[in-house]
């Protein structure tokens, strides 16, 4: 392993069937009034918010309710949270739906006691908040699994009158308290966005994968969660009910994107970059977005990185090696993870989500160029990939 660096991660997690009868002991150290997010209500629809609020209520909390957190959460209803928070001086916010629900809910944490524009600030400039400001603390009750925004400090918003979706991590003060993991309320989500996630939960795996050449732990630690997810969603896609594999996947997602196997390592998180851009444009799922993008990148990528990839093909999908060159094995590892995409029902292109021709330059234009693995990019290279994918 190569450089240096250091490793916290705060968050507590509860997993399992059980796991929301903690709640109410997390809920003792905190003060009285709770904001809870959640989305356009189908957590009211299959009980979750009903049980929610029975152990909010039974802890003595006076519950300010914030309905309608969308998948992908605006700079429009994230102000609205603002608002609604600053005028019931909450003291704790509940997030209780899927990622989004909790990107969004850091984002409100983190604005309600500074008083500039936190857009501009926070996911512009990617700034941090100032050292002694306050900030609301968060905890999460997840429901679907994919950004393991449950255990990171990532908030993604969508500035909806420029097209601009844009992430920030924020450090660890944003990090939820505690978060509620229970396999069953995944099965609560349609199908369709069960597979979006499980792209998310691979795609967020191969972006710090994805990188560099040493011997390195944490692309073992890595390998093993895409072998393991690869597995579960093949069982998952067949019977949604089936509970180890919504468990494994669950989990999966919470060690995809918790810091720990980026760990020594560069990453490239152009796909998530790009398909930002082309989510801010089609409103697709996000999972369906970096699917789409993901097969032109990829390959572009290859090349440089064809070490890496031959490695991909052997130890995540176990491709026999045996008298092949480095060049086959990379482009069979490739074609093994279209073929899995295939096989569970991922778009492979922008087009089957949406996308239009007329939106290439738009896409380009709200895509933000970061340092890549393998790759040197320029915009010239983001539009080129935008139109293959389309």
């Amino acid at each position: 392993m190569r450089g240096n660096f250091s490793y916290h991660n705060p968050t507590k997690l509860y997993f399992g069937e059980d796991a929301l009868g903690y709640l109410k002991d997390e809920m003792g150290s905190y003060g009285k009034t709770v904001l809870l997010n959640y989305g356009s209500g189908s957590v009211k629809r299959n009980g979750i918010y009903d049980e929610v609020v029975k152990i909010l209520k039974e802890a003595g909390k006076t519950i300010v309710e914030n309905p309608g957190v969308m998948s992908n959460p605006t700079l429009e209803k994230l102000r609205e949270g603002i608002k609604i928070a600053r005028e019931n001086k909450v003291d704790f916010i509940v997030s209780l739906g899927g990622g989004s629900v909790c990107d969004y809910s850091k984002g409100v944490a983190a604005s309600v006691y500074y008083e500039g524009d936190c857009w501009e600030l926070f996911w512009v400039k990617q700034r941090q908040p100032e050292a002694g400001q306050k900030i609301i603390p968060i905890g999460c009750i997840l429901t679907m699994a994919g950004t393991g925004s449950e255990m990171n400090g990532g908030s993604v918003i969508t500035d909806a009158a420029t097209s601009m979706k844009l992430g920030h991590v924020f450090d660890e003060r944003l990090m939820p308290k505690f978060a509620i993991l229970n396999p069953r309320y995944t099965m609560t989500v349609p199908m369709e966005q069960m597979k979006a996630g499980i792209y998310d939960i691979m795609n967020h795996i191969m972006e710090q994968y994805f990188s560099d050449f040493d011997d390195n732990t944490s692309d073992y630690i890595a390998e093993g969660l895409m072998r393991s997810l690869i597995v579960s969603s093949r069982v998952a896609v067949k019977n949604p009910q089936d509970y180890e594999a919504r468990s494994n996947i669950m989990w999966t997602a919470t060690w995809a994107l918790n810091t720990l196997i980026g760990c020594g390592k560069s990453e490239d998180w152009m796909v998530h970059m790009i398909g930002h851009s082309v989510g801010a444009w089609t409103h697709a799922p996000h999972g369906y977005c970096l699917a789409a993008v993901s097969m032109a990148y990829y390959k572009r990528a290859m090349k440089p990185g064809q070490a890496k990839f031959a490695r991909f093909a052997k130890n995540v999908w176990g491709i026999d090696g045996e008298g092949k060159s480095e060049e086959t094995l990379a482009a069979e590892g490739m074609e093994a993870l279209k073929a899995w995409m295939t096989e569970i029902g991922l778009p492979l292109k922008i087009s089957e989500i949406g996308g239009t021709a007329e939106m290439v330059e738009g896409i380009t234009k709200t895509t933000v160029i970061y340092p890549a693995g393998y790759l040197d990019l320029k915009v010239d290279d983001i539009r080129a990939i935008i139109k293959e994918s389309m």
